[in-house]
């Protein structure tokens, strides 16, 4: 027995098709594949009355539950959505379908570098209706890019290496659980983190996790920064920089598993295929104190980085001449079409006209800080990044770092530690993906890595 077969029986999507194929073994055992086909048949159509079967007890319950779900209110029609890109997973492109069928959706966009998601795709941008979707923000809520460009010549990383190697070891802490001793100091945590008892409860591992990165594709990396006209308030030309990306760590974490449930809780008329885009609605309690708690975690986020930047920039003895930074998975209240909408942007940046961005490539490959051009059609948003080809469980399968290592030579990348996960392989062309987005965003300089540090193998991603 398969689910399709199932399906085709009329059984409906979800837990009541794992009920039935968990059980039917042990039927067709004792009955035979006729006699438990009919059984199975006997209590698709009366689980009320077959709620005590020797074999199928617990696939009428199933049964008996998915009767008794409030009925769902999908949209007459989808909501308008856009994609950008071409060759994008059948799965990301699925997952846009299912969320433009909320009755709260807007209107929506994926962007090139999109892969499937919680939810949402990565790459996904969603507006609704006076809700927001705990899911379609993310897992790393307010995860975000950072720049410093120093008036230091480029051709001085050279000379300057072994100085940024170290620099890099000392001032950074990278993956799950890590944290300082001493907590560094900043104005976030003078913040009222009792606005919600989930960010009162992680307020301590927030404090000791301030100034650290994730793992996963969290890194932070010296490399070239070009400006090939005047721009930013800089003059043509190459200097040192910094990259940094990485979010709200274990307490953004906590703070989306904790509303995540609960908004699948109060929404338990959503299908299967929707459950992970349940909403919180605005005007309810469980909204605002989401919304405070997703804007606290921004607000944490970007002293993460501050902190990190910071204390690199002591260590160099330089100030930084330009920083650009900007977030993603988030929300945001905004205007279109002349209407107040919440907008999502899971894994993508915002590109309002003139607004200013990053988005990076792989470690062998350039990012590029960017200008937008305010499209009205994409929700003023651009790609996060290139995009991954395929899933972490696969690149590890896949490749070794000796597949990699002529290619980091050619690009002049000294890496100082990263999961084969993040090895470039698993990512689009980031040239093709801002080729694909030219009418969202305008590149203004390009980010080159040159010394790149992330997370150890092995540890659990956070992005």
């Amino acid at each position: 027995m398969t689910g399709k077969e199932l399906l085709k029986m009329g059984f409906p999507h979800g837990p009541a098709v794992g009920a039935a194929l968990r059980l039917f073994p042990a039927a067709e055992k004792a009955l035979g594949y006729e006699g438990a086909v009919r059984e199975l048949q006997a209590v698709r159509d009366n689980p009320v009355q077959n709620a005590t079967h020797e074999y199928f007890g617990d696939l009428a319950t199933a049964l008996r539950f998915e009767s008794e779900r409030p009925p769902y209110p999908e949209r007459a029609e989808p909501a308008p959505y856009k994609v950008w890109g071409e060759g994008l997973e059948e799965q990301s492109l699925d997952q846009m379908r299912q969320a433009v069928r909320l009755p709260i959706a807007v209107r929506g966009a994926l962007m090139p570098d999109a892969h499937v998601g919680y939810g949402l795709p990565i790459g996904g941008v969603l507006a609704t209706e006076n809700a927001v979707i705990p899911y379609a923000v993310g897992v790393d809520i307010a995860c975000r890019m950072r720049l410093s460009v120093y008036d230091v010549p480029a051709k001085d990383l050279k000379r300057l290496g072994e100085q940024l190697v170290k620099i890099l070891h000392a001032q950074t802490k990278f993956g799950t659980g890590q944290e300082y001793k001493t907590p560094l100091q900043h104005d976030v945590l003078d913040e009222d983190w009792s606005v919600t008892e989930v960010t009162q409860r992680v307020f301590p591992k927030a404090r000791a996790q301030l100034g650290t990165s994730g793992s996963g594709n969290h890194f932070v990396e010296w490399g070239v920064f070009t400006l090939e006209k005047p721009d930013l308030g800089l003059e043509p030309g190459q200097y040192l920089a910094l990259l940094s990306h990485s979010g709200s760590r274990g307490a953004g974490a906590t703070v989306a598993d904790f509303f995540s449930k609960l908004a699948m809780d109060l929404h338990p008329e959503l299908p299967q295929e929707l459950r992970r885009l349940a909403w919180l609605d605005l005007d309810s309690q469980p909204g605002q104190e989401y919304w405070a708690a997703m804007n606290l975690m921004g607000k944490y986020a970007a002293a993460n980085h501050a902190m990190i930047h910071q204390k690199i920039a002591k260590a160099l003895g330089e100030k930084p001449a330009l920083t650009v930074e900007n977030h993603h998975n988030f929300a945001w209240k905004e205007t279109h079409d002349g209407k107040e909408v919440i907008v999502h942007r899971k894994g993508a940046t915002p590109a309002g006209r003139g607004v200013l961005g990053v988005i990076p490539g792989s470690m062998a490959t350039p990012g590029f800080v960017v200008r937008g051009k305010g499209s009205s059609e994409s929700l003023e948003s651009a790609s996060h990044g290139a995009g991954r080809v395929m899933s972490r469980t696969a690149a590890r399968e896949k490749f070794r770092w000796n597949h990699f290592k002529p290619m980091l030579e050619d690009a002049g990348v000294k890496l100082l530690s990263a999961g084969i996960d993040e090895a470039p392989g698993v990512y689009k062309d980031i040239h093709q993906v801002m080729a694909a987005q030219s009418d969202l965003v305008d590149v203004v300089a390009r980010f080159d890595p040159k010394i790149v540090k992330m997370a150890d193998a092995g540890e659990r991603p956070e992005d």
